[in-house]
């Protein structure tokens, strides 16, 4: 079933002219819980990896001897999800509470996989031809696939997250690689995913506030505080929140691909390509919610009746505190190395 962004609440272009020098398109993946195949892009599928091929790890010397099972995170949740969805909604059983207790706990793995390499996660794979807004790979590459660390001990900080991508053709894969190497203990349940199949939409973006030329920006400005003004004024406790430019009608939630990043949580910040200098675009978003009660008017027309609680983290990743992935990729050339930026 396809998913189809509503209209937004307001033609913003006819009321900030302006705008239309600055529109661009973003894909919405909407990721869903499924079964997807190699042949298929996806987030949490198989990946369509040769078999004579080294799968990615990460060699950084960081301990991964203690976490979580995978398969007990995927358990984990489908009871969860199970026990959500009775009537009347009364949570997990005893006997299901006894479980997820079990399920919860840290495991440490052998000696020898404590201190080998560790195998990264595949997070997703996207075709240029399911997806509008994926640019094309060097030297004509179709398919991007994106992997990482299931622990958060890389970088300066050694709390950072490692993010590897790479480009293939597809049409060169002729025997895929099953099953894929998997760690035997994650450091984080948020870099598990579930299987999903996608429902790709191309709609209108528009860049971050802050990224605007000033004149237009505090034009935005006014004419928010004016509506913000008008509720405040307003004796109906009922009425809906006031129309934002950020939440309602510049950049959608949800994983995407193109488009503008957003930089809710901190400044924002040049990113250059650190090999040509380059200014890079944004590649691709990771985000940990399809949605949430400040960006509900993003929420799909076939999933108006469904609570964010419930379905809104389809793909099981959580990003950060609860945020998003910026993947930045260099226009110049897609080969240089990519950056990324959490929000």
């Amino acid at each position: 079933m396809p998913r189809t962004t509503p209209p937004r609440p307001l033609d913003v272009e006819s009321l900030l002219p302006e705008l239309a020098a600055h529109r661009g398109t973003t894909t919405r993946l909407h990721p869903r819980p499924g079964r997807p195949g190699a042949a298929d892009s996806s987030v949490g599928g198989p990946l369509l990896w040769p078999a004579d091929e080294p799968w990615p790890v990460c060699t950084e010397p960081h301990g991964h001897a203690r976490g979580r099972r995978p398969a007990d995170i995927h358990r984990q949740r489908q009871i969860l999800a199970s026990a959500w969805l009775r009537e009347p909604d009364s949570g997990p059983t005893g006997e299901e509470r006894r479980l997820l207790e079990r399920l919860r706990q840290e495991h440490r793995v052998e000696e020898a996989a404590a201190h080998g390499p560790l195998p990264l996660i595949g997070l997703a794979q996207l075709y240029r031809g399911d997806v509008p807004d994926l640019p094309s790979g060097p030297d004509g590459c179709d398919l991007l696939q994106v992997f990482w660390c299931p622990f958060d001990a890389h970088g300066p900080t050694d709390h950072g997250m490692l993010l590897d991508l790479r480009w293939r053709r597809s049409c060169e894969v002729t025997e895929v690689r099953t099953p894929p190497p998997r760690p035997q203990v994650v450091g984080f349940d948020g870099y598990v995913p579930e299987p999903c199949v996608l429902h790709p939409e191309r709609v209108v973006t528009y860049p971050f506030a802050g990224l605007l030329p000033e004149a237009l920006r505090d034009r935005i400005d006014a004419w928010e505080e004016a509506l913000e003004e008008e509720a405040g004024q307003s004796a109906d406790d009922d009425a809906a929140a006031p129309v934002g430019y950020q939440y309602d009608l510049s950049i959608p939630p949800g994983w995407r691909v193109g488009g503008f990043a957003s930089w809710h949580v901190t400044d924002p910040s040049p990113m250059d390509c650190r090999t040509c200098a380059a200014p890079m675009h944004l590649l691709l978003t990771v985000d940990s919610s399809e949605w949430d009660g400040g960006s509900d008017s993003w929420k799909p027309l076939e999933e108006q009746d469904l609570s964010a609680h419930r379905y809104a983290g389809p793909t099981g990743i959580t990003v950060g505190r609860w945020g998003e992935l910026n993947v930045f990729a260099c226009p110049e050339e897609p080969g240089h190395p990519h950056r990324w930026s959490i929000q």
